[in-house]
């Protein structure tokens, strides 16, 4: 991986692609451009790919299988096990970019991106006062960008330890605490499960909407094969096909405060609230070893305020709270963006008033977010050959 920016010309007539992030989906979308005999230089603001995987706490593993979650021109170790561990992951990923030999710049970040001057091409603005001009740009950036804490009231009197779950690596740190997990999606649960196994004296999950619960795996079924198959069938007879299943699989937790939800298990993927993926959340719940309380409304005199009115004192406090796209100052001059900060457009469509301009990584789709980036990859590649041949910078040979 290179340390430098290669210069690029807005006087050049052949420019290369630029990618910007060098995760999962930047990498699989450079590699499918390579293939193709187009350049396309990644670029990545830290000092090597996959960086929001090495932020991940440790026990984490990938929810979607092996063979599922490889990205294009490259299968995933047989040795990685079915679920792949984190720092599994990120092997792979520096695997990949090594194999396929694909052009990575770190330690540049775009700040903004424009239509050059004669609109002919994509004007990238960078670290350093850089100036990149490429044939099109595929934004990569992640689903997971920045962290998102809301504005509770009371916040900075807090006199117990508080972090964001992107700060969470290991529950070492809280034995022996009692410690209140905010937020109910798979990393606060996963968080909630690693914290009681790891010893701590009081773990508390604080839920404001109860979620979707399925088994991970079914005696051996995964539950992405099932997220495949449903992915193109209607949002309402996927709803009513989960409901058996769920009771089927999953035992009533109303009486431990997580009922199941009203809403149609697609119906809230599609806005962007995929299953919880059970990795020991359900026993720790029916044991009582993790405590479901109440949404956090606010802090006060040091504790912690719930929307039932009731006051923990919890020693930590984890927000498992999400992130959010932070495309806009990148971006969002161009009018790409919606009222939520997300894309318009995804994978191989581009918006309507900015052609050249692609988005990846920025669903969460039940079938599996690697294997999605895997297939928009090689889509976006077809579609900026077939849409910018004339202007596209060749590899040699």
């Amino acid at each position: 991986m290179a340390d430098s920016t290669p210069s690029a010309s807005p006087s050049d007539r052949h420019r290369p692609v630029y990618v910007i992030g060098g995760g999962p989906a930047g990498l699989s979308a450079a590699y499918a451009l390579r293939a193709r005999g187009i350049r396309a230089v990644v670029l990545e603001k830290s000092d090597g790919v996959g960086a929001p995987w090495r932020r991940h706490y440790d026990r984490l593993h990938l929810h979607t299988t092996r063979r599922l979650s490889a990205l294009p021109g490259l299968p995933i170790p047989r040795r990685f096990g079915r679920w792949v561990a984190r720092d599994d992951v990120v092997r792979y990923l520096e695997k990949y970019a090594e194999v396929h030999a694909l052009e990575i710049v770190t330690g540049v970040e775009v700040s903004r991106v424009e239509r050059t001057p004669d609109g002919s091409g994509w004007l990238l603005h960078a670290t350093g006062g850089r100036e990149l001009t490429g044939a099109a740009v595929i934004v990569a950036t992640g689903y997971n960008h920045t962290p998102y804490v809301p504005d509770w009231a009371g916040l900075d009197t807090y006199t117990g330890e508080f972090l964001h779950a992107g700060d969470y690596r290991s529950p070492a740190p809280y034995t022996g605490r009692d410690v209140l997990v905010v937020g109910v999606g798979n990393t606060g649960a996963e968080i909630a499960v690693d914290l009681v196994e790891g010893g701590a004296s009081r773990v508390r999950l604080s839920v404001r909407t109860a979620p979707h619960i399925v088994r991970r795996s079914t005696a051996g079924w995964a539950a992405q094969y099932t997220g495949v198959l449903v992915r193109r069938l209607p949002t309402g007879v996927v709803d009513r096909l989960a409901r058996p299943m769920a009771k089927l699989s999953v035992p009533d937790l109303s009486a431990q405060g997580l009922p199941r939800p009203d809403t149609g298990l697609y119906t809230r993927a599609k806005e962007g609230a995929i299953p919880v993926q059970d990795v020991g959340l359900i026993d720790a719940v029916r044991k009582g070893r993790v405590e479901v309380v109440a949404a956090v409304d606010g802090f006060e005199d040091g504790k912690v305020v719930l929307a039932d009115g009731t006051r923990v004192s919890p020693e930590a406090v984890v927000a498992a709270t999400g992130y959010v796209r932070s495309l806009e100052g990148l971006v969002g001059h161009l009018d790409v963006l919606d009222t939520r900060g997300r894309p318009v457009a995804h994978g191989a469509r581009t918006p309507q008033n900015a052609p050249g301009l692609y988005f990846t990584g920025f669903t969460t789709p039940i079938s599996g977010t690697l294997r999605e980036v895997a297939m928009d990859a090689e889509k976006m590649a077809k579609a900026i050959v077939k849409n910018g041949a004339d202007a596209l910078s060749r590899l040699p040979g």
